[in-house]
């Protein structure tokens, strides 16, 4: 038995480098996706941080709001971290959170000095519900309704998921309320499409998964793209020389004209359509079920399971062919490091460029048990220069007023030139977001929606504030 953290995110922006974190709710269940605990908290904006008009205006959030909350961005998050210590070893679970959440967690985590891949590590694991939906409506056809769009393509979208599968959803946008109409979606699956579910669980630790898709002589699985989920019956070759990743053979196709073609036609031959070698992203929760599920699939149906396997065993027994992938691989590695932007990256960009030492990690928890007299200190001893930025950006956010004058008139004339640029930034910025405001205002008075217009007024006050404050520095 293990327990479930059910988890969301409301945001400032949908850029997890610039953007905040504004809302939290997060539900730890068990096994049985029983609730047993709660977190719902709300943070003020900090400063510094531009939100995106249309963004508060999804997650019905008002700056008066955001300005009225008790808690700042940085205390909402060490309460947040607290909690999930507290609730022990769990599988962290949303709806289309690894591709967003996780990874607005890890920058917000990275940028206030908590170590970012909590979610994965010390024997936590993760799943995401939005890919668990797409293959329980593949494999077990209806076991959730969708709204179709002007393309006949099915919507998987939590806000119009919800009431279609007879799932209270009133408060749609706001973390909790989305949290909640997660869990009545898991349990759906959990009810109707039981295997589903449970080759999932297989697959939410990265290490099973790899185990799994290499130990298999060969298994189906699916993507989703242009808005329909699609059967993969594949088998392993090898894994990608840098990221890893499990590249697999789909057996819809004959290996027998590639198993011994020479490199550079073999290379050629990889580039063209439809792919004959898929990529598994092992880490970001593939569902993998026992190839009986591909054989209902016409394509795979009209070729046989008997055939099936020997094509599996074919590619299983060539290592020389996994030799020239992987040769083919490393070519385009070298190819794309050639032809790299060599623009520089923002701190708050480099969670990916490199890890954290160890030694530095050591001194994380240090910064946050310590008076904020006592951080300065902590934040001369990393080793690292992006956490002395991070630290010293935390402290102007929080307690400026510790700042010697040289270190808070640098942060604050940073924030001010990215806030007031005219450029066209990776940020959000003041001249940006009066645009976005004006193209708004044209909206939704053409759409009769005085509500939102309102709102729109008072985030337009908001940012003239700033614009005051920042303008003078």
């Amino acid at each position: 038995m293990s327990n479930f953290v059910f988890y969301d995110f409301e945001t400032s922006s949908s850029n997890k480098y610039w953007g905040q974190i504004i809302q939290i709710g997060a539900i730890l269940t068990n096994d049985n996706l029983d609730e047993l605990d709660r977190f719902d908290a709300r943070c003020r904006l900090s400063p510094g941080i531009i939100p995106e008009a249309m963004a508060l205006i999804v997650n019905k959030t008002s700056p008066v709001m955001l300005k009225k909350s008790n808690l700042s961005h940085y205390e909402m998050i060490r309460q947040f971290i607290q909690t999930l210590k507290r609730w022990g070893k769990a599988t962290y679970v949303g709806f289309n959170s690894i591709e967003f959440d996780e990874e607005f967690l890890r920058c917000t985590l990275f940028q206030t000095l908590e170590y970012p891949y909590i979610t994965s590590t010390n024997g936590n694991t993760r799943g995401d519900i939005l890919s668990l939906a797409r293959a329980a409506n593949l494999y077990y056809p209806n076991t959730l309704k969708n709204s179709v769009n002007e393309k006949g393509n099915d919507v998987y979208k939590l806000d119009q998921m919800a009431p279609l599968n007879g799932i209270d959803h009133g408060d749609a946008h706001s973390a909790i309320g989305d949290v909640l109409a997660t869990i009545g979606i898991a349990k759906l699956i959990l009810k109707k499409a039981p295997n589903v579910w449970k080759a999932s669980k297989l697959t939410m630790d990265k290490n099973q998964s790899l185990e799994l898709i290499k130990n298999e002589l060969f298994f189906c699985s699916n993507e989703y793209f242009y808005g329909k989920s699609r059967p993969y019956m594949q088998t392993f070759i090898c894994q990608h020389p840098q990221y890893q990743w499990p590249l697999c053979f789909d057996l819809k196709h004959d290996p027998t004209p590639y198993l011994n073609m020479p490199l550079a036609e073999l290379t050629i031959a990889m580039k063209k359509q439809p792919k004959f070698i898929r990529t598994m992203r092992h880490n970001k929760h593939p569902i993998i079920m026992n190839p009986s599920y591909g054989e209902k699939f016409d394509e795979y149906k009209m070729i046989g399971k008997e055939k099936l396997e020997i094509r599996a065993k074919m590619i299983k027994n060539n290592k020389e062919f996994a030799e020239k992938v992987i040769t083919i691989k490393r070519s385009e590695i070298e190819e794309k490091e050639q032809t790299k932007s060599q623009e520089d990256l923002y701190n708050e960009e480099s969670i990916y460029t490199k890890f954290t030492t160890p030694e530095d990690n050591k001194l994380m928890p240090e910064f946050h048990n310590v008076d904020w007299e006592k951080k300065l200190n902590i934040i001369s001893k990393f080793k690292d220069d992006r956490l002395k930025y991070f630290g010293k950006k935390l402290i102007y956010m929080e307690k400026p007023e510790i700042l010697n004058k040289s270190d808070f008139d640098l942060i604050h004339k940073d924030f001010a030139k990215k806030l007031l640029s005219t450029n066209n930034e990776k940020w959000n910025t003041i001249p940006r977001t009066y645009s976005e405001i004006d193209t708004l205002r044209a909206k939704f008075e053409k759409e009769g929606q005085p509500d939102k217009l309102i709102i729109l007024e008072q985030i337009n006050a908001y940012v003239e504030e700033l614009e005051k404050i920042y303008s003078s520095a």
